[in-house]
């Protein structure tokens, strides 16, 4: 074997460079990262779109005195996470803003998890190139999907879930224990990942290490579950499946779009209700991990023979998707207690055919790899044309063409010739006839170069998809609005049916009566206040009396009203499909009473009382609309 073919092939499956494969793995995961932060920082009003609802109220542990008795800003931190709300507030101990914690965390994140995945493939397979093939795939899937990026409760599953199965691997059991119960500080649903793990492993081998594994991991769930258990929401109860069907909400098109009227859609593709994560056929075609991974299946020892190399431990990966098709379909029968069912599939399957297809892709390049070299050895006979043996350098190539022509043997054996390195003179090559192959050191230039070319393919498979990051970043275009509010008290509140209206906590950290952005359906007793106070706003936005728009500002205490400049349309009722989402029905009427020529009373108003001249948008003052007689 060539000295060249010997040291590349070493390179790509040996387990001497796994420092340099894990390296470039870290280096991979940070550029990733970069691309991923860089337009969070494209102008001072940027915002993750997730981040808007779990993240905004966080502006409380810089200064206490925001959103007071706003019921969305405390909705949304009752059902923070612990472990999630106290990372935020530790660090804004410090001085670090919420939001700026946010847009710099998918990086630190993202190196924690690739550093996780490369160790656990390594246990399973110990061939660096497989750990980095691995990470690699991992990355791609974790950015074509906006959880990573959002730095939110569910960005927290990767690393601390990969933490659980290469401390599960290597029998740690301190380390399970401690993953586990971060976990459930973070993102309680994974623990059960992790506890059905256990269980199946248990069940599978049955030996006393494995029972005090399985004790510990039970241990350490129970009692980080327990608070969410004893914890009673003041927003509850939970909905249930029979009244989540009767709410367009849960319908496409709605805010909480779970069901589909598509079976296939419902149980294999949903984002909220299906087993498979939706970027996978959202592309032109399938990521090379999935069918690489489907692949590993069929990859015998018998034809890869690196595959010896597999061990045991490979029974993670049917564990892991027993468990979470397990927990999947437990969720869909307990719906929505264990909250969405794709919590449990999808991540896990990002991480299955991440590992599995870095195993199947290793396995093929070295089976690749073996073939040129044995077609290779085949061709180092020595070479018989007439007996002669044709050296050739570069500058007597054409000689030897002009003498191969004149030969009477030229035209019969014209079919086989080709080139080969002469054993001898290994800078030196030649031609033979009689069936000997081309060589010129070309067998090991094609292995490399092919290699190569599967290696770039790979690196630059995110190019050939349809958008690669994914961040999901909502940009505030309206300054001197968020600016404006910002100089008013802290606690006043702002009434507007305009999207913008999603924007201002975030921005301007002021307090909003109601916004799409926050209507989530799941918790009743939330949601029974936010579908009033949309009925309430809906119809004194359009009513025709002025009095009835007075009445409503006293009772919620409005301060400003933020309207779209053609916002009091019938166009705009008609097409705003914002107002349906907030409240069905009220919507329905008024759009009847603008058909019927009704003619809101705030249209009277606008000249006398707008306080900020905004493109597109109309700021109201309510102290003035109460005043107006």
């Amino acid at each position: 074997m060539d000295y060249e073919e010997i040291n590349l092939h070493k390179f790509l499956t040996a387990p001497t460079p796994i420092r340099f494969w894990f390296y470039l793995s870290l280096g991979l995961a940070a550029i990733c990262g970069i691309l991923g932060i860089i337009p969070a920082f494209s102008s001072e009003y940027v915002v993750q779109d997730d981040a808007r609802s779990h993240v905004f109220w966080m502006a409380r542990f810089l200064n206490p005195e925001l959103f007071p008795n706003d019921i969305i800003a405390d909705y949304f931190q009752s059902v923070a996470p612990t472990g999630y709300t106290s990372f935020y507030q530790l660090f804004s101990l410090i001085g670090i803003p919420p939001l700026l914690l946010n847009k710099f965390l998918p990086i630190i994140l993202g190196l924690i998890t690739t550093a996780y995945c490369f160790r656990v493939e390594i246990e399973i397979f110990p061939v660096p190139l497989a750990g980095f093939l691995s990470t690699l795939f991992l990355n791609q899937n974790l950015w074509l999907k906006d959880d990573l990026i959002s730095a939110t409760p569910r960005a927290f599953l990767y690393p601390l879930f990969l933490a659980f199965l290469y401390y599960f691997l290597r029998h740690s059991q301190l380390g399970i224990a401690v993953a586990i119960a971060l976990l459930g500080l973070f993102y309680p649903q994974g623990v059960l990942l992790c506890l059905a793990i256990l269980v199946l492993d248990f069940l599978h081998f049955r030996s006393r290490p494995k029972f005090i594994i399985l004790a510990i991991g039970l241990t350490a769930g129970f009692f980080v579950l327990l608070p969410y258990a004893l914890n009673t929401s003041e927003y509850s109860p939970i909905i249930t499946l029979a009244e989540a069907k009767k709410l367009p909400e849960f319908w496409p098109g709605g805010r909480a779009s779970f069901f589909s009227n598509n079976s296939f859609d419902f149980w294999f593709t949903g984002d909220r209700s299906g087993i498979i994560p939706p970027e996978w056929l959202s592309q032109s075609f399938l990521p090379p991990q999935v069918w690489a991974g489907l692949l590993l299946i069929f990859l015998s020892s018998r034809y890869f023979p690196l595959a010896k190399k597999i061990t045991h431990k490979i029974i993670l990966l049917p564990e892991l998707l027993l468990a979470s098709t397990g927990i999947f379909l437990a969720a869909h029968f307990l719906l929505f207690r264990l909250h969405h069912p794709s919590r449990y599939s999808q991540h896990s399957l990002r991480i299955i055919m991440a590992l599995a297809g870095g195993i199947a892709f290793t396995l093929i390049i070295d089976f690749v790899w073996h073939k040129f070299h044995l077609l290779n050895q085949s061709s180092k006979t020595k070479p018989v044309f007439k007996n002669l043996e044709f050296r050739i350098k570069n500058l007597e190539l054409p000689l030897l063409i002009n003498k191969m022509i004149r030969s009477k043997d030229f035209f019969s054996s014209l079919g086989r010739l080709d080139m080969a390195k002469s054993p001898r003179h290994p800078s030196t090559a030649f031609f033979s006839i009689n069936g000997e192959a081309l060589n010129l050191n070309y067998s090991v230039k094609i292995k490399t170069i092919s290699i190569y070319i599967v290696l770039i393919f790979l690196l630059l498979y995110p190019a050939l998809t349809n958008n690669f990051p994914v961040t999901n970043y909502v940009v505030g275009k309206v300054p001197q609005l968020y600016e404006y509010l910002a100089q008013q008290p802290s606690d006043i509140r702002i009434a507007s049916l305009a999207l913008e209206a999603n924007n201002i906590p975030t921005f301007a950290q002021r307090s909003i009566l109601v916004g799409s952005e926050y209507a989530l359906p799941y918790h009743q007793g939330y949601y029974r206040e936010i579908k009033q106070r949309a009925k309430d706003l809906i119809e004194a936005q359009y009513s025709p009396d002025l009095k009835q728009v007075q009445n409503f500002i006293e009772k919620y205490g409005i301060d400003f009203w933020l309207l779209d400049s053609q916002g009091l349309t019938l166009e705009y009722v008609t097409k705003n499909h914002r107002l349906r989402q907030l409240n069905n029905t009220a919507a329905a009427v008024v759009k009847v009473q603008m058909e019927n020529g009704v003619v809101p009373s705030l249209l009277n108003v606008q000249k006398s009382c707008q306080v900020l001249d905004i493109p597109d948008l109309v700021l109201l003052e309510a102290k003035c609309i109460l005043g107006l007689k």
